[in-house]
């Protein structure tokens, strides 16, 4: 299933907002919560993205989540986002995932913002005679208050995780409590009979019949009854917790019909977390109910659910579960069909795979960061040949040998392999070099779910996806009987003007070719793509004394560059786009010169000689003994057709992503690599490194969570090449 974690960065970093309106949350989940909730669930198999809870949320669902309007099976959503800013701030995710036709875990907006309002959920406990203690309400500091008794816990109305909590015993201090938490939170003060005794948490799990109330915590106060924990208490110097609590039978079952009280007068589905405190004669009061109930590790809810028998990975995916039923029924969670040649009780590859990728995103990024950092462009050979250490020392750890070619003018070209034989099942091939010369370099960034950076979408993402499968793989025990080989060219940049012949060496030694630049953002593998001829034209003219009409050479090359313009044909596939022009009128009898460059995409072998000639045959046009004309061919590319194999080959990518829930679509890619080298009849694809665009300029970037899914899938063709295509 898709499930998708949703969940909110501190304000400070959440600039995606129109206006401030209302008091901005201080709650919020630490990250590595965050992630570690959604290695639970890549445990357990499911395909799962981590989206920030800001205004892009409804474009990053649409994107990941899938269309059941269109026949696809649900996915769900994680909800952890507490929100970005206002009132009742639990209620802004789930409102917008009802209104999107999203199922989640946890309660509905209505429940949540009940609960969150402490005084409103007070009335109704009340009102459903459940025992709460008494209380007051303020909206400043200079209302009359008489009638209060003493002492009193202030608190914000409408806050969680004991924020602002101060207990006072007289008007004086009571006045100041209330100011400051208007003040602070921009909210009405609550003034509550404090409760002196011991302290309880009870949490619960599950809807209707198959609600489960889990072991019960008491709070040691260490002796003193009128102990209270703060927010800044529980970050520094939490009180422990004793579980299962040591009360007797009678009121633990009194505390459990309380609880299970609580919950359904509010409303509250899935989970929750309701606080009690029983005074000196053992009378119970209700303190709030939590429907967020913190799923951190050393939380009251985690501690329960652990003393039950539940790992953290088991407490999360059964709080999927239980939302899951709750919209479906039990046919919806099935568990996973297994891979081919698997027993039924092991747990499919994929779904290991996927689990180790995600719980190692935290280096996959870092590998990622290191790789960019490092200016691998392709004249300055020691940051190629840098970059290339440093992948041949992480490459050796899983396994591979190294082979080195040599290049002075360029980096050297790296071949890795994992055995001694002639053939590889599989080939993957990448490049080391990048076209960003020092001038043009951009360094490693991470922003909105996206990372940044010169070379992360063209190359380096896909290494840092290849080195994520590898380690997958070998962590699963399952890589031994693969021949694989690896690739590195450093020579990209130039058309691969000094490894083609060994990439067509390489491959036609291989079963399969993968290369690892960059995935189209709607999931695109490159199946084919357009062949690239380069030229460099100049254009000079005589001069003489004796000579009085000079050609123009500015004229001259105006009307070259409109004619070969005109040698494009959207129909046919061709593009011929002049990249630079330059020219200059010089005085005396010095030449005068222009110089042009010209780009040029075909679809078709026979497109590229025919252009060839007729680019030729332009520059020539017209010419007279007055004017030389200069041609220089650049790079070569010859197109990749999509043949019978390649087809075959992506139809079998495309059953492995299918069974991850990964989107897939072959495409022609408009740009060439060295996939064009690999010879006819050999299963090439191009594309699978990380979803990217905007390659060649500062905005290149990937799609943060597609490592996981693009790492997940090579790991699996990698594995899966053994097999006939």
């Amino acid at each position: 299933m898709k499930v998708a974690v949703i969940y909110n960065k501190r304000h400070v970093e959440t600039s995606d907002v129109i206006d401030v309106f209302g008091p901005q949350t201080k709650e919020r989940y630490n990250p590595k919560t965050v992630e570690k909730v959604a290695a639970a669930l890549e445990h357990d198999g499911h395909n799962v993205r981590v989206v920030e809870g800001n205004i892009n949320v409804a474009e990053e669902l649409g994107n990941f989540m899938p269309r059941v309007i269109a026949g696809e099976r649900p996915g769900m959503i994680f909800n952890m986002a507490y929100g970005i800013q206002g009132q009742s701030r639990y209620t802004h995710i789930p409102a917008l995932l009802e209104m999107l036709g999203l199922p989640y875990v946890g309660s509905g907006p209505e429940a949540h913002a009940i609960a969150l309002d402490k005084v409103m959920s007070k009335i109704i406990f009340r009102q459903h005679g459940l025992p709460t203690p008494q209380f007051w309400v303020f909206s400043n500091s200079n209302e009359n208050m008489d009638d209060v008794t003493y002492p009193v816990i202030v608190k914000p109305k409408m806050e969680a995780v004991s924020m602002g909590l101060e207990i006072v015993d007289n008007q004086k201090d009571l006045r100041q409590a209330v100011q400051f938490v208007i003040e602070n939170f921009q909210q009405q003060a609550l003034a509550e009979a404090f409760i002196s005794g011991r302290e309880f948490a009870v949490g619960l799990l599950g809807n209707g019949t198959a609600l489960e109330v889990l072991p019960i915590v008491e709070f040691d106060l260490r002796g003193d009854p009128n102990t209270i924990q703060t927010q800044e208490d529980k970050m520094a110097k939490p009180l422990e917790k004793i579980c299962p609590a040591k009360i007797s039978d009678e009121l633990a079952d009194q505390m459990r019909e309380l609880a299970c009280g609580a919950l359904g007068a509010l409303g509250i589905q899935d989970f929750a977390r309701i606080d009690l405190r029983m005074d000196a004669d053992g009378n119970l009061y209700i303190l709030e109910l939590n429907s967020m109930a913190s799923l951190g590790a050393t939380g009251s809810y985690v501690h329960a659910a652990q003393v039950a028998g539940y790992t953290y990975t088991s407490l999360v995916n059964r709080m999927l579960e239980v939302a899951a039923m709750r919209y479906f029924g039990k046919s919806h969670l099935e568990v996973s069909e297994p891979e081919d040649n698997e027993s039924a009780e092991a747990k499919p590859l994929r779904v290991q795979v996927r689990s180790h990728v995600r719980s190692n995103l935290t280096t996959l990024s870092d590998n990622l960061c290191r790789m960019v950092g490092i200016n691998s462009f392709v004249h300055n050979t020691e940051g190629v040949n840098q970059l290339g250490r440093w992948i041949s020392s992480r490459l050796r750890q899983v396994g591979f040998h190294r082979q080195i070619y040599p290049q002075s003018e360029v980096g050297n070209v790296l071949y890795f392999s994992n055995h001694d034989a002639e053939q590889n099942h599989i080939l993957l091939l990448g490049h080391l070099d990048t076209f960003y010369s020092y001038q043009d370099y951009i360094p490693f960034r991470e922003e909105r779910g996206r990372f940044y950076g010169s070379g992360v979408a063209e190359s380096k993402g896909g290494l840092a996806t290849m080195l994520a499968a590898l380690r997958a793989l070998r962590f699963t025990r399952r890589f031994k009987k693969v021949r694989c080989g690896i690739l590195l060219t450093s020579d990209n940049a130039l058309g691969g003007r000094f490894s083609k012949e060994l990439v067509s060496e390489l491959a036609a030694r291989s079963g399969c070719v993968v290369g690892l630049k960059h995935g189209d953002l709607d999931g695109g593998i490159v199946t084919s793509c357009a062949g690239r001829l380069d030229f460099q034209i100049e254009l000079t003219n005589i001069k003489s004394v004796h000579l009085t009409h000079v050609p123009n050479v500015i004229k001259t090359i105006s009307q070259k560059v409109i004619s070969w313009q005109k040698l494009t044909s959207e129909e046919k596939g061709i593009l011929v786009q002049p990249n630079a022009l330059e020219a200059r009128i010089l005085y005396g009898l010095a030449p005068d010169y222009a110089t042009t460059s010209l780009f040029v995409q075909f679809k078709e072998a026979n497109q590229g000689k025919d252009l060839e000639k007729k680019i030729r045959q332009i520059a020539q046009k017209g010419l007279n003994s007055k004017l030389q004309v200069r041609i220089k061919k650049g790079v070569y590319r010859p197109p990749v057709v999509e043949g019978e194999q390649s087809k075959k080959f992506f139809e079998h990518v495309q059953k492995v992503a299918k069974r991850q829930e990964i989107k897939v679509k072959s495409v022609h890619r408009l740009t060439s690599s060295d996939i064009c080298y690999v010879p006819e009849g050999i299963p090439v694809l191009e594309g699978l490194g990380p979803l990217g665009k905007e390659t060649h300029s500062p905005s290149e970037y990937i799609l943060r969570d597609s490592l996981i899914d693009r790492a997940t899938i090579l790991a699996m063709v990698i594995r899966l090449s053994t097999d006939e295509l």
